[in-house]
């Protein structure tokens, strides 16, 4: 396979992976519920698919031979583990429940920013000014739109679940960055398994004491069905192998479409509308988005100390 055609491919898996996760807030949106009608607990839906999850990839990791992974591993394993098991669902699934999906989708549109800034720190690139200023107008944009929310009787403010939404792109950027550092040096696939594996012990008790309590409706056990099979695991397989094959940076941009993905599902899946005002933040968001990823980053001196890296050679200055 050429070089082309293995950037290509990691394109293509990188965009399966975003209709995945695209899909993801209008499912944990029917799992929750609505304040005046209640279904399943955030924290049960965050750490039950999280607890399906690490069973479908304790086979996998078994049926593979997958090896254990190196000590030097572990650090960066929890990280990832934090931020995509534990953080981004958790802090998700909890706001989900007082905001509808389309609303949450331009919130957390600012990912892909936040996951080329996560990436620059880690590998120690230094991103130009025009990035930075990309990246604060893409977070006033979400914060002004999310004081404009309808519901904010009194004036403008932040509802709660904004603030949780906000959180959750930060743990989703951090999780990312440090899982397709992973997937350089471990097997794309076996770096989502490993962190679920590994997060087991808290997940599984966490989940039984937060079981439902009274009886659900059948669409709510749906949206948990694809959010801890489709959202917690396969769409982590393309989206991590993605990453490795096409590099970071490249593959990161077709996280451009998410919030629009992710607002086209709502309408079908929870009879959610679109207005003017959600199409414009989410279009200017995205431009921001979309002009901060073509901003120069440039690359740390090559030292001893520091040496090199494969994700670092895919970031184009």
């Amino acid at each position: 396979m050429s070089p082309q055609q293995t950037i290509n491919r990691g394109l293509w898996l990188g965009l399966l992976g975003i209709v995945i996760f695209s899909v993801t807030l209008p499912m944990t949106r029917l799992a929750v519920g609505t304040p005046d009608a209640p279904q399943m607990a955030g924290l049960f839906i965050a750490m039950g698919r999280a607890v399906v999850a690490a069973g479908l990839s304790a086979l996998f990791l078994l049926a593979t031979r997958a090896p254990w992974p190196r000590r030097q591993d572990a650090w960066p394993l929890a990280i990832t583990a934090g931020g995509v098991v534990f953080g981004f669902p958790l802090f998700t699934s909890v706001a989900m429940r007082y905001v509808e999906a389309v609303h949450a989708s331009v919130i957390v549109g600012v990912l892909p920013l936040a996951t080329a800034a996560a990436g620059a720190l880690l590998h120690r690139q230094r991103p130009s000014p025009g990035f930075w200023i990309c990246a604060a107008m893409g977070s006033a944009l979400v914060v002004v739109f999310a004081m404009l929310r309808p519901g904010n009787a009194g004036g403008l403010s932040i509802h709660f679940a904004d603030l949780l939404l906000l959180a959750a792109m930060g743990c989703a950027a951090i999780g990312y960055a440090y899982g397709a550092r992973l997937s350089q040096r471990m097997q794309a696939e076996h770096v989502i398994c490993w962190a679920l594996v590994f997060s087991l012990p808290l997940t599984l008790p966490l989940a039984a004491w937060s079981w439902p309590a009274a009886p659900v409706q059948a669409s709510a056990w749906w949206g948990f069905a694809y959010v801890a099979v489709f959202s917690m695991w396969l769409g982590f397989f393309a989206w991590y192998r993605g990453l490795a094959l096409g590099g970071t940076v490249r593959v990161s941009q077709v996280q451009l479409v998410q919030p629009f993905l992710s607002m086209l599902f709502a309408v079908p899946l929870l009879g959610e509308s679109l207005d003017a005002v959600t199409v414009g933040f989410g279009l200017a968001v995205i431009a921001t988005v979309f002009i901060g990823k073509k901003m120069p980053v440039h690359q740390p001196s090559p030292t001893p100390a520091a040496g090199t890296h494969p994700l670092l050679n895919a970031r184009k200055p």
